[in-house]
């Protein structure tokens, strides 16, 4: 069939109208796009936002850098105005190994001269060079930066500006705020520590000092502060852009707080502490001075515990013992049966008992030397310290009686005293041997500050006072001072019962039978009280056995007429027994109450012996000509130029010719020990934290790690000690 003529034109054009059809359609396409461009363009440029981001503040922060205004963390002073703990900075050191890092004009920014790098930091890093260059040669060609570890950490101002006056490229530091502890061990676990956090701050790679223990912990709100903040524009290089400011927000430092504790009792109660635990190794050791008045804390302490400044112990114990640790107090609590039954009109003291032995609730309480001492007035009870007669005193008094005043003064119950980790103390009192054993310190446990606070309503007539170590905080910038005054927690006995409880407790020290005897200070009159606790076995089950499987104690008053000290030390399975235990703890309590006492007289035979001045801080030079004044042997322990830390402490007693050591900045060496004594040597472990193997008596004759040389750089010391 033959197709019309028009037919066949018109699928000829077909093509060309396809294509004309297509096209427009594709510019359609195409406009509509381009509008809709246009009109996103248009919406941005007006309104500076894509998907509510603001790109004007996302812009302007490519240039914007941030700078985090450190706030002062608040300085803990003792009740002298002394510092204990004070903000410091220290620096880390690293190097950067990266071939690529340049500056401008491709200055070399990386470590160039390795084996110089190695030879100027083995002279203040704890590192000899092999060390060094071991991690400037890292296995990994591509590392960026290496540090060096521990040994690389923690340097002083003094230490990174000589390493930066070699002028070693690629060598660089970061700064980290740090806290100082110039008196080293010095009421440790109650003042606490603050280290770095990064954490604490939402700004990239900035840190806090935080409180982790003690009242660092307890007061960091207090102490740390508000950081600033300072906001500018930079370019790529650093450089602020012209034509704009920066934006700064002040920091507002933190509080500063004093406390009760006085340096010169502290720093004698450590020293005394120290001697203790090194001779007789007791598993646990507190002690506590207070002034019963106010409630006032004057020094405390307790073993085992740490150097801050060092960080020597802190791994091994971290309670505070104070106020962290209940226990059964055992004899002591004599004290305060006695103040109830004198108080409740219960108390009968010429009534006489068989002691020995006696039978409540089917369990037979014996006396502490098993026997007793046949029949005997109550009277006796007390400074013979006996079970049984107080097992009669108990039952006169009732149960009823004698748990209402285990209340009135506060056992069950936290002291609140700002010490962190406080416990509340128990009782088990379902049964009568239970509440017959609780009037020896048996079945119920206390904490040591609860002790304090019982015994200040001994010692002040009837007034029970809660203990108090912070004494006032101050703001540094305005002045403002907000005081903890003395608080009185309770009354639980009349002034006429604390009077004739006190005159019982000088029976203990000046009756011939008196368990309190080693106790008399000559010129003064002491009130005491010892105890020896049985401790629990672990499985709860009976009590531990042994001779030295207790908690000893003694409790001291004075002056007896009108005390102002009250001194309570409690020390846990000495392992050395040479001694008696109270012939021990006699050690600490005399020396310490009788300086007490001679300070609160005036005496000035103390004050006229040489003190130890305080030097920490000071520059090596200034610290030895110091020192040479008071004919004292100086002992330089590390490379720095700066006294960081000194033993012993300032304000302490030293004697002609005693030998000071001195530990500064930079790596720590081991000094020339020959001829040093044993105590000589302890100290020196006690200051740098490393542990010292000593061999043998007498002297040392022989030391295993040469002076001069790095502390760090053995992994153990040994001294071998000679009689001459």
């Amino acid at each position: 069939m033959k197709v019309p003529r028009n037919k066949r034109l018109m699928g000829k054009r077909n093509p060309r109208r396809n294509r004309q059809r297509f096209g427009g359609f594709f510019l359609f396409i195409l406009v509509g796009v381009f509008l809709l461009f246009v009109f996103r363009f248009s919406y941005i440029v007006i309104s500076g936002h894509v998907n509510d981001e603001n790109l004007t503040k996302k812009a302007s922060a490519l240039y914007e850098s941030s700078t985090v205004l450190r706030a002062k963390r608040g300085t803990i002073y003792d009740a002298n105005g002394t510092a204990i703990a004070e903000d410091s900075t220290t620096y880390s050191v690293y190097a950067v190994l990266d071939k690529n890092y340049t500056g401008i004009n491709h200055k070399k920014l990386y470590v160039t001269d390795k084996a110089k790098v190695a030879k100027v930091l083995s002279q203040y890093l704890p590192l000899d060079r092999a060390a060094i260059l071991k991690r400037l040669n890292p296995a990994n060609d591509k590392t960026f930066q290496v540090e060096f570890g521990s040994a690389g950490k923690g340097l002083s101002l003094t230490i990174k500006q000589a390493i930066e006056k070699a002028n070693l490229n690629g060598i660089y530091f970061t700064e980290t705020p740090a806290r100082l502890y110039p008196n080293g061990i010095f009421a440790s676990h109650q003042i606490g520590l603050a280290q770095a956090n990064t954490k604490a701050t939402k700004v990239a790679n900035a840190q806090n000092l935080v409180g982790i223990m003690g009242l660092e912990k307890t007061l960091n709100s207090t102490l740390a502060g508000t950081n600033g903040v300072k906001e500018v524009k930079e370019d790529s290089y650093g450089y602020q852009l012209p034509n704009t400011k920066a934006k700064k927000k002040a920091a507002k430092n933190g509080k500063n707080v004093y406390l009760t504790l006085d340096s010169r009792l502290q720093t004698y109660l450590e020293t005394l502490m120290t001697n203790v635990q090194t001779k007789y190794q007791p598993e646990q050791l507190n002690a506590v001075l207070m002034n019963p008045k106010t409630g006032q804390i004057l020094a405390a302490s307790q073993r085992p515990t740490f150097n801050p400044e060092t960080g020597s112990g802190l791994g091994s114990f971290w309670r505070d013992t104070l106020v962290g640790d209940s226990y059964e107090p055992g004899s002591v609590m004599k004290t305060f049966t006695l103040a109830a039954a004198i108080d409740k009109g219960k108390y009968q003291p010429n009534t006489n008992y068989q002691s020995g032995q006696i039978t409540i609730g089917g369990t037979t309480i014996h006396d502490w030397n098993q026997t007793g001492w046949g029949s005997i007035p109550l009277s006796k009870a007390f400074p013979l310290s006996s079970n049984v007669g107080f097992v009669h005193i108990e039952q006169a008094l009732g149960k009823d009686n004698w748990l209402n005043y285990i209340k009135k003064f506060q056992f069950l119950s936290k002291t609140n005293s700002l010490l962190s980790g406080e416990v509340n103390g128990s009782i088990q009192y379902e049964h009568t041997s239970d509440q017959a054993v609780t009037s020896f310190g048996q079945g119920i446990n206390v904490t040591v500050m609860q002790m304090m606070q019982g015994f200040s309503a001994i010692a002040n007539d009837g007034k029970e006072m809660q203990p108090q170590i912070v004494s006032k905080v101050v703001d540094p910038v305005t002045g403002k001072t907000t005081k903890y005054k003395p608080h009185q927690v309770a009354t639980p006995i009349s002034k006429s019962t604390a009077s004739q409880v006190l005159s019982a407790m000088e029976d203990v020290t000046y009756k011939d039978y008196g368990t309190g005897t080693a106790y008399q200070i000559p010129g003064y009159k002491i009130a005491t009280k010892t105890g020896t606790a049985q401790i629990s076995n672990a499985n709860g089950a009976g009590y531990m056995t042994g001779d030295n499987n207790y908690i000893f104690s003694v409790v001291g008053m004075a002056p007896a007429s009108d005390p102002k000290y009250v001194l309570y030390i409690t020390m846990k399975q000495p392992q050395d027994m040479s001694q008696s235990a109270t012939e021990i703890l006699s050690e600490i309590f005399n020396p310490l109450m009788k300086r007490a006492l001679d300070y609160d007289a005036g005496d000035t035979t103390t004050e006229s012996k040489t003190m130890m001045p305080n030097i920490t801080g000071k520059s090596v030079s200034a610290a030895t000509a110091a020192l040479k004044k008071e004919n004292l042997q100086t002992v330089q322990i590390g490379t720095g130029d700066t006294v960081v830390q000194q033993m012993p402490l300032a304000n302490e007693v030293i004697l002609d010719d005693q030998r000071v050591l001195i530990l500064t900045n930079g790596a720590m060496t081991m000094p020339d020990v020959t001829g040093w004594s044993k105590s000589d040597v302890l100290k020196l472990a006690e200051l740098t934290g490393k542990q010292i193997t000593i061999k043998g008596t007498g002297y040392v004759t022989k030391q295993s790690l040469s002076a001069k040389s790095l502390l760090n750089s053995a992994k153990t010391i040994t001294v071998t000690l000679s009689k001459p």
